[in-house]
């Protein structure tokens, strides 16, 4: 016979918390329910069983540590161990996990009516609708009760009988062994009724499916993963129960001009060269109207002297509103200085005359990079 121990697969000092986590494990892995009843998965979650209610029984634990099996009566099932009722045990170390599955805890009301399915769609909005927010009109698919039979499932003028197996339970008990496991009813599938002439239309079903469409209000300011809960657009109940939920996952889709960033909105924005060598003045795109975008919805920004590629302009208050209060994000412009291409001669004759009348107070950066590079080399070379 099997150490009890290694059954388990737990150390002999194991505390009552390393017993519990080692058998929940193994018992639903090997649970026949789970195993489609084979008789391996049955022998060995009774093996499990009876090694848990020897060691979590401190009495026979102690017994068994010193004599080993013959210290429990010999260790059998039903030797005279007094093992625990398996009901027993799994409402212990699983409660409500299983709820009756094992006889025990709250006894789920059968046969009557029924919450229907919550649903899941997944809606594509533009960074325009989630930033001004928006009406959408969607198709959703989802079950209604039949019209023909009332949802009952039985030809207009018939209705359920009950099922003569489990009385209108829609559970019954089997007992193997020891103990004892309660399922679904297998001929009325836990409805607890049955349909002797099914409605023509459902197939005894009580349900169909067609498409409905709703029109879905997205909040201004929304980002990807939000979701929208509409109480009852869900699956139709049965028996009369009440309809399930509808979600609504948002994402957005992303934006050839801005990326988001939080309630910011990212923008680059490129700027001629002379533009950002003499300041001036461009024009940004932005998503907001008002007193300073014009009707094309641009904005006009300041572009300081000596700008160069990558500074950024931060205009407040001009990004994405906030989903739970009053503030709003920025519209961050990042500057790419353009070298112009496709000169004239002139043009080209006019910049070489410039490039002559500049010194190294003109280009900071570049004297700047010079220098380094000359400490970099005499430092390789030691000269």
């Amino acid at each position: 016979m099997r150490d009890y121990y290694e059954i388990l697969g737990v150390a002999r000092d194991s505390d009552d918390a390393a017993l519990k986590s080692a058998f929940r494990r193994l018992a639903m892995e090997h649970h026949p329910d789970r195993n489609g009843g084979s008789e391996e998965a049955e022998a060995r979650f009774k093996e499990i069983n009876e090694a848990y209610s020897i060691l979590s029984d401190p009495q026979k634990r102690a017994a068994y540590d010193r004599f080993g099996h013959a210290g429990v009566n010999g260790g059998g099932g039903g030797a005279g161990g007094g093992f625990h009722d398996v009901n027993d045990i799994f409402n212990d170390v699983f409660g409500d996990v299983f709820g009756d599955m094992f006889g025990g805890g709250r006894r789920q009301q059968r046969g009557g009516p029924a919450r229907g399915q919550d649903l899941r769609y997944d809606l594509e909005v533009t960074l325009e609708q989630a930033y001004a927010g928006s009406e959408v009109e969607i198709r959703v698919p989802s079950s209604f009760n039949c019209e023909s039979c009332d949802g009952s499932g039985a030809k207009a003028g018939t209705s359920p009988t009950v099922c003569g197996t489990c009385g209108g339970a829609g559970r019954v008990r089997a007992t193997q062994g020891f103990f004892s496991i309660e399922r679904a009813c297998p001929r009325c599938g836990g409805s607890g009724r049955q349909i002797q002439d099914p409605c023509p239309d459902c197939r005894g079903q009580g349900q169909v499916r067609k498409e409905r469409v709703l029109q879905v209000r997205i909040p201004a300011g929304v980002d990807d993963g939000a979701r929208i809960r509409l109480a009852g657009e869900g699956d139709a109940g049965s028996r009369g129960g009440p309809r399930g939920d509808l979600y609504i996952f948002l994402s957005v889709k992303p934006h050839e001009l801005f990326d988001r960033d939080g309630l910011d909105l990212l923008c680059t924005v490129p700027v001629p060269m002379t533009v950002a060598a003499l300041g001036g003045e461009i024009e940004a795109p932005c998503l907001m109207g008002g007193e300073n975008c014009d009707g094309n919805c641009k904005i006009p920004v300041q572009v300081p002297e000596g700008s160069q590629t990558g500074r950024t302009l931060k205009l407040k208050g001009r990004g994405m509103p906030s989903l739970r209060s009053r503030e709003r994000g920025d519209l961050v412009v990042e500057l790419f200085v353009e070298t112009p291409t496709r000169l004239t001669p002139r043009q080209k004759e006019l910049l070489k005359e410039f490039a002559d009348l500049c010194g190294e107070q003109q280009n900071p950066k570049s004297a700047s990079f010079i220098g380094k590079a000359k400490r970099f080399w005499e430092d390789v070379t030691g000269t």
